[in-house]
């Protein structure tokens, strides 16, 4: 197995803009203030409701403490959306997690199964935040943060026996990462991705996703997309779930936040309206 060390390639002016909108991120509350209770930092939304009972907190400030608690236990518990689509695995088990962020996904999957985990990400900043937590949890041999752009991992062919994106999949055009994680893949490996979707029959045309897009420089592709592009290259789809209706409080109690951007309200109406779904997809390399 290698991997590259040069420098992350941004190709272009889409990824430059994506580059640049995490790698100038370093004093984000909603994602750091957040990870200081346990270490774990996240870049993810949630599918799990929330405890109701924090909305009737008298006292403000007690409020938004309960409340920023409860939103981090959520996309804490997201983890979940991989956990439940895998068999128990082995600590020789290897994982490539494609677009990391600061290493909350990685770092709670190793602590699940104890085993080998490869991410890359094109945001140097990111994977040195990452880096420093695995470190302080005496995990970075086992757990390893490369500077690379996901769709040109640098790793060998047949390398991994997962490969995941945790929500990192609408900064690529994914029949060009379907290609690379295809690659890397070993045979009847498997691809597990989450990720907000445009529902089909209402396009892409709609106000809420021209406003995520706007704000996370992103692309969101089409659910449809996913599953053809999954099957043209070589990664055949088993599970599809949609857990759109599960996604929704997380949204719903962001709203109730200091920590709220403007962005909860697009969210609410595309899944409220089923403009847009929240999914995930499981597929399988071919064994050949």
């Amino acid at each position: 197995m290698s991997v590259s060390s040069e420098r992350p390639i941004i190709r272009n002016d889409f990824e430059q803009a994506a580059f640049e909108y995490y790698d100038n991120k370093r004093d984000d509350a909603l994602n750091l203030d957040l990870g200081h209770e346990d270490g774990f930092y996240h870049h993810h939304f949630a599918i799990t409701d929330f405890d109701r009972a924090v909305l009737e907190e008298p006292d403000a400030a007690l409020r938004e403490k309960r409340i920023r608690s409860e939103i981090h236990r959520l996309e804490t518990e997201q983890i979940t959306a991989f956990t439940t689509a895998l068999d128990e695995l082995s600590p020789a088990t290897r994982i490539l997690d494609a677009g990391s962020g600061r290493g909350g996904t990685s770092l709670l999957l190793h602590q699940r199964y104890g085993c080998e985990i490869d991410a890359v990400n094109f945001s140097t900043y990111q994977n040195a935040f990452a880096r420093e937590g695995a470190a302080s949890r005496g995990v970075a041999d086992k757990v390893r943060f490369h500077d690379a752009n996901m769709v040109r991992t640098g790793f060998d062919d047949a390398t991994f026996d997962i490969v995941i994106t945790n929500e990192t999949t609408m900064y690529v055009d994914i029949n060009e990462a379907f290609v690379e994680f295809a690659r890397v893949l070993k045979p009847l490996g498997r691809y597990i991705l989450t990720t907000w979707c445009v529902n089909d029959p209402y396009g892409a045309s709609s106000w809420e996703v021209g406003k995520i897009d706007k704000h996370y420089k992103s692309s969101t592709h089409s659910r449809d997309e996913y599953l053809t592009a999954l099957r043209y290259q070589g990664l055949f789809p088993y599970q599809v779930d949609d857990f759109t209706t599960v996604a929704t409080p997380y949204w719903e109690l962001r709203e109730q936040s200091r920590l709220a951007t403007g962005i909860e309200q697009p969210y609410l109406s595309g899944y409220r309206t089923n403009r847009i779904n929240y999914i995930r997809i499981v597929s399988r390399k071919a064994e050949q």
